[in-house]
């Protein structure tokens, strides 16, 4: 589950050193409690299978689908590759996800406590996701792939989003790789090692609330 994220770091930092291109154009406001039904920055490809960085609504409701059809803001990577649903995106259009950090909330003494789980080194993250054109022009939607909780998050939440090792980066979004084998074959998590969670403030269960207080251990 991945229903809350951050991202504080600029975009044009993460164009840069992360993807080697040119910061992208449009506001570029710190973050600090991304809520679904948002608009969310996704690393795509161009035309000419070059990285760019865009906008997507967080929400995954491709153009083809009924008005009420649902709009999920997570895809399990189990069924991801072969549900109805989602096939087609993961086979065609994957994207990277920046944040620097996200939200899940563990059920203690009867109360569920929020908690933030970044990088131990500040550095941003890279969430796997999809996309799929919208049904308005110039729109599209995206979705979230998680995973079971690695060992040390498991206590925390069961489920965690897929967060990718820099060195797949560029293999996620080939849009030449295809096959969900040869996809799975060579992607590789983040070293669960590189992660660590800690209380924060119950303030984040309120999707006005954003700002930086709501990343300060307590």
């Amino acid at each position: 589950m991945c229903g809350r994220f951050a991202l504080y770091s600029p975009r044009s930092v993460i164009a840069r050193r992360y993807l080697g291109i040119e910061a992208p154009e449009g506001e570029d406001r710190p973050r600090y409690n991304i809520a679904p039904g948002t608009p969310i920055a996704i690393v795509t490809t161009d035309a000419n299978g070059k990285p760019v960085i865009r906008e997507s609504m967080w929400g995954f409701h491709p153009g083809w689908a009924d008005e009420k059809a649902p709009t999920p803001i997570n895809a399990k990577a189990e069924t991801v590759a072969t549900s109805r649903y989602f096939r087609n995106a993961f086979a065609h259009r994957r994207g990277l996800i920046p944040a620097d950090g996200w939200y899940e909330w563990r059920l203690e003494q009867g109360r569920k406590e929020p908690y933030f789980i970044h990088r131990r080194d500040s550095q941003p993250l890279m969430f796997a996701g999809i996309w799929e054109p919208g049904r308005e022009q110039d729109q599209s939607t995206a979705a979230i792939i998680t995973q079971p909780a690695q060992p040390l998050l498991a206590s925390v939440h069961p489920r965690m989003p897929a967060v990718l090792d820099p060195e797949s980066y560029e293999d996620w979004l080939d849009p030449e790789l295809t096959n969900r084998e040869i996809i799975r074959a060579v992607i590789r998590p983040l070293p669960q090692e590189l992660l660590e969670a800690y209380r924060v403030s119950t303030a984040v269960n309120r999707s006005s609330v954003d700002d930086p207080r709501l990343i300060e251990p307590i």
